[in-house]
């Protein structure tokens, strides 16, 4: 398995930006379909953006579209989250996640189940 270690979080103001990145070792993830997901105190870990192998396939969820933008580096073995307009309501732990890419699938898994490999998580805090 891959393993991925999240970086970036911190603690802005409403409105502010942050880029989270998500450094990967252990294999390359030229070959993982790449996911973003957050979990805030007392609720379900939910859905934010996911990308494809190429990084020509993307998807995110309703409350983050227009907001936040995942890119991928396959070189440098990153893949990032890009956070713009932040809200107090994004605040939450948020994790990077891969799943091996399977040639047959043409779709971006959207749940935490679908995926093998987590990072340990970073913090964003959006004061308001």
């Amino acid at each position: 398995q891959v393993q991925l270690v999240e970086s970036g979080g911190g603690l802005v103001q409403a409105g502010g930006s942050l880029r989270l990145s998500c450094a990967a070792s252990g294999r390359t993830i030229s070959t993982y379909d790449m996911g973003w997901f957050r979990q805030a105190p007392g609720k379900e870990r939910e859905f934010v953006a996911a990308i494809n192998w190429g990084g020509y396939k993307l998807n995110y969820a309703d409350s983050v579209k227009g907001r936040f933008t995942t890119s991928r580096d396959n070189a440098k073995n990153t893949v990032y989250l890009r956070m713009s307009s932040l809200k107090p309501e994004d605040t939450a732990v948020y994790y990077c996640a891969a799943v091996e890419r399977v040639a047959s699938r043409t779709f971006l898994f959207t749940t935490p189940a679908e995926y093998d490999s987590w990072g340990q998580g970073t913090q964003v805090t959006v004061s308001s």
